[in-house]
């Protein structure tokens, strides 16, 4: 089977590279399916999940935005933040959920309630990826 090589990039470094037969993600236009020889592109990313599947498995990074550049022999996704499943505190991840939960159903005139949905996404998603949710 053909693979293609992806990298999972952030600011503070590479956390994730691989040869992969298959990349998908979710992209602010909707969800996307990468296979080796794609056309060359740039989407930017939602909070989602990068499932990588090679072989019998699938691994998955959690990511929070950013870019997916497509290339025919490799893509690359420049991430603000991402973590692998392995990676996750899940304990962390809970409590951040749960501080959203509770901004959210405070109705506080001085609460921000994009940034709390925001981080509500962030810890869904990260729990997502534990498998948590």
């Amino acid at each position: 089977m053909k693979t293609i090589k992806v990298s999972v990039v952030t600011p503070d470094g590479p956390v994730y590279e691989s040869d992969v037969e298959m990349v998908s993600t979710k992209a602010q236009s909707g969800e996307l399916g990468i296979l080796p020889g794609h056309i060359p592109m740039v989407a930017p990313l939602a909070i989602g999940t990068v499932r990588l599947k090679k072989e019998a498995s699938t691994d998955l990074v959690a990511v929070t935005g950013g870019f997916l550049e497509v290339r025919p022999d490799k893509v690359t996704v420049l991430a603000q933040s991402a973590e692998r499943g392995t990676d996750i505190d899940v304990a962390r991840a809970e409590a951040a959920k749960q501080r959203a939960e509770r901004r959210l159903q405070d109705k506080d005139a001085n609460t921000d309630v994009r940034r709390a949905e925001l981080a509500l996404q962030r810890a869904m998603n990260r729990l997502k990826v534990t498998g948590r949710i």
